[in-house]
């Protein structure tokens, strides 16, 4: 059986948590700053907040950005319902743009066309791996006073226009799940430019805690005080997850290595394959690839997934659009408001893309699909 996505843990992986288990911190201790320092350092220099998964760093991301009952929130709907349902759950109506036909990435011009004087965060996701065009994003959120947030749990270690994920919106997430280009487990983190949302993040997946004596309202208690004065939640990853993203950052340029090389045999053999189109990238951009997002043209898509399957290639479907869902369906969301991403969803299948892929493995999906579709 051949995975669309699996993680790849080294030995060196394994001992680095057998030692922290061996240690005297499990959690919140000396490998969460060490994790968070380079995880901002590999982000451009900014601060980085760890927490436990890629959901959790959306949820804290759109806290310390002051989301709340009022605002709006524009997204895509190419993506993982957390990315709405996070900024849903602060109270926040969620607006639905488009995307662009060929990258399924949100379109600038459908944005401009939404946004209001009540939006509080453009929040674009980099699907698959492929940066979004923030170029294009950033002046429309500036003008209508907004901030923009990359959800780049799909390109951790890309680039865009020379300038690495994690600097190129106000606010980045990340997810570190065992498909995702690195790993901790489960876990992810928020970056922020401005050194103040970073810290209201910071509070946030710290249960609100403040420990700073100059911020204290009750002054007369002992040095062992600490105050809440917003509520937060318990988001913190623990020093055993942060010890084994440690790891696996070493190997992250070769993990990107190995996707942009399975990609390029993808790309390569499906060139000519009539009824497959092969994804769109961008000359300024440099993909992490996380997925490799096929698409299958003629209403056949649901046949060969099946059939991919039956034939031990566990090939997926990467995303149903997020209004489709149940949660958002009943709440007056209605098919039809999206045309391109409702078509990429029709004919997207997500093929095996994981670094340990061999080479024969990669010949057996060419084969396969070039088989099913022929």
């Amino acid at each position: 059986m051949l995975p669309y996505g699996r993680q790849s843990i080294s030995d060196d992986d394994i001992e680095a948590v057998t030692a922290i288990l061996r240690g005297d911190w499990l959690t919140t201790g000396p490998s969460v700053t060490a994790f968070e320092n380079a995880v901002g350092e590999l982000a451009g220099g900014h601060r980085a907040v760890s927490c436990t998964s890629g959901t959790a760093a959306l949820h804290m991301a759109y806290a310390g950005l002051g989301v709340g009952p009022g605002d709006e929130v524009v997204t895509t709907p190419m993506t993982f319902v957390a990315t709405a349902s996070c900024a849903a759950i602060l109270g926040a109506k969620v607006v639905f743009a488009d995307v662009e036909e060929d990258t399924a990435l949100l379109d600038p011009a459908a944005v401009e066309a939404v946004v209001t004087d009540r939006t509080k965060v453009i929040a674009a996701v980099d699907y698959a791996g492929h940066a979004a065009d923030y170029d294009a994003l950033q002046p429309i959120a500036d003008r209508v006073g907004a901030k923009t947030l990359d959800d780049a749990a799909h390109s951790v270690g890309g680039f865009y226009k020379g300038r690495p994920v994690g600097d190129l919106a106000d606010v980045t997430t990340l997810s570190f799940f065992p498909t995702k280009n690195l790993t901790t487990g489960e876990g992810g983190a928020v970056v922020a430019k401005d050194p103040a949302v970073a810290q209201k993040v910071h509070e946030f997946h710290f249960i609100g805690l403040v420990r700073d004596p100059d911020r204290f309202e009750i002054t007369d208690e002992g040095p062992w005080h600490q105050e809440v004065h917003e509520h937060g939640l318990n988001y913190r990853l623990t020093d055993i997850a942060s010890a084994l993203g440690l790891s696996q950052l070493k190997r992250l340029d070769a993990f990107k290595k190995r996707r942009t090389e399975i990609t390029a045999r993808y790309n390569e053999a499906f060139a000519s394959v009539d009824g497959v189109r092969t994804p769109a990238q961008r000359d300024h951009v440099d993909p992490a690839w996380h997925l490799y997002p096929v698409r299958i043209l003629g209403d056949r898509r649901r046949e060969i997934f099946e059939k991919m399957r039956a034939a031990g290639i566990l090939v997926q479907v990467n995303y149903i659009p997020v209004y489709w869902h149940p949660v958002f369906a009943n709440a007056g969301y209605q098919r039809g408001m999206c045309p391109n991403a409702e078509q990429f969803y029709r004919e997207e299948l997500s093929l095996p893309m994981y670094p340990d892929l061999t080479d024969a493995d990669v010949d057996r999906v060419i084969e396969t699909l070039t088989d099913l579709v022929s």
